[in-house]
């Protein structure tokens, strides 16, 4: 970070279960727990992001309670032992989770960077350069969402529509976009203006409350009620279990941000991927001269185009292209290219015949 002001206290959102990576990720052990994109897992590399040295408080992690060891585990062993950690007892979407680090917060008014535990952001310097941007904005007040500029007309992505300035770099939020069919995509990128909706957050503790006060008064109540009978252990808070089942199920987009009026977007691009799906995996990881990405055991002949997770078992293909084959304990995922957003049937399916 380079700009003065309040140290920016970092809240990692680690409660998804990223069932669009199925078989690897799983309920017990979700995608920001996995090594999908580096040696280290996507939540450690996101921990990595907003270290201390770079002028960050240590971290707030909200995360599942049932992944509570796993997390202590992989922040040991990048050497972090000064983050709390809150642990959800049932999810309750992203609105609860972050009014749980907000209530937890250094003071009223710190400044909260939010970012989700698995995605990818391969340009650092230029992140932090949009947080500092971001950031005189956010002390005044405003609740700042970071845009990605728009590179291709994405269907799986929500978009920003961007107004008019407010400082160097940042803009008014005209307007939010659910995720659009191909031609609203196509017409937004043409017309220009629009950034994807990243998820990534900068605004002040106390501010966040007030907007749950005005605009979700239930998620705040029930928020509250869990924290003021949470229970500690060491860095550990849990809140308490039957009052935080009693908050609305909302993200903050549909709660938050797209009811409020101080609403402003700091566009960046910084090499940003949420990794939603096998097909984005493929893009962003390296691949061999044929265009295969692959790990694992592996033995492709006569192969074009593929991503191949071999896991535990050996995996070979001959005379093949454009698939996704992903091998992990006793499954075996096998599906075109560009199908990779419908894995989602397959889950459905496996859990309607009782099957793990």
């Amino acid at each position: 970070m380079t700009n003065g002001g309040p140290t920016i206290q970092p809240l990692i959102l680690s409660g998804g279960s990223g069932t669009r990576l199925w078989p690897m990720s799983r309920p017990e052990k979700p995608k920001q727990l996995l090594s999908l994109t580096q040696a280290e897992t996507m939540l450690q590399l996101t921990v990595r992001r907003v270290d201390p040295r770079m002028g960050f408080a240590p971290p707030i992690l909200v995360a599942n309670a049932q992944h509570a060891d796993m997390i202590a585990t992989q922040l040991a062993n990048i050497g972090v032992d000064d983050a709390t950690l809150i642990l959800e007892p049932v999810p309750r979407n992203t609105a609860a989770a972050i009014a749980l680090g907000a209530l937890a917060a250094p003071s009223k008014d710190s400044l909260l960077l939010v970012m989700p535990s698995d995605h990818v952001i391969t340009d650092l310097p230029a992140f932090h350069q949009a947080v500092d941007r971001a950031r005189a904005l956010a002390s005044a007040g405003w609740l700042v969402t970071f845009g990605i500029e728009a590179e291709a007309a994405e269907t799986g992505y929500g978009y920003i529509r961007m107004a008019h300035g407010l400082s160097p770099g940042v803009c008014a939020v005209a307007h939010f976009v659910e995720k659009p069919d191909l031609a609203t995509a196509k017409a937004m990128l043409a017309e220009g203006g629009y950034c994807w909706n990243a998820g990534i957050f900068l605004f002040r503790a106390d501010i966040y409350l007030e907007q749950l006060q005005e605009h979700a008064p239930a998620i705040l109540a029930a928020t509250q009620e869990a924290m003021r009978q949470a229970q500690s252990q060491a860095n550990h808070i849990l809140p308490d279990s039957a009052a935080f089942a009693h908050a609305p199920s909302q993200s903050i987009d549909y709660a938050i941000m797209e009811r409020a009026s101080a609403v402003a977007c700091a566009p960046v691009r910084c090499g940003w991927s949420d990794v939603g799906s096998w097909d984005m995996l493929h893009q962003i990881s390296a691949s061999d001269t044929a265009g295969n990405s692959i790990q694992g055991n592996v033995l492709a002949i006569d192969t074009q185009n593929c991503l191949v997770r071999g896991g535990e078992i050996n995996v070979a293909l001959l005379g093949i292209s454009d698939l996704i084959v992903v091998a992990h304990a006793n499954d075996l995922l096998i599906m075109p290219r560009g199908q990779s957003q419908n894995v989602r049937q397959i889950i459905d399916r496996l859990a309607g015949n009782g099957m793990p």
